[in-house]
């Protein structure tokens, strides 16, 4: 994947931000879950890419 650690780190905290607002910004609709759930594998993958540095 990445290998520099500073890539690696940065593309990691844009992750966690961008699948904590898709969370935020979920509506309380089917939809929404869609979205919620797309926040959460973002966000698994920036918490899964920091482990790694």
């Amino acid at each position: 994947m990445l290998r520099k650690q500073r890539s690696r780190r940065v593309l990691a905290g844009v992750l966690v931000v961008l699948g904590g607002v898709l969370m935020f910004m979920a509506p309380a609709i089917w939809a929404g879950l869609i979205v919620l759930a797309l926040g959460v594998v973002i966000e698994l993958a920036g918490i899964a890419l920091e482990r790694q540095a």
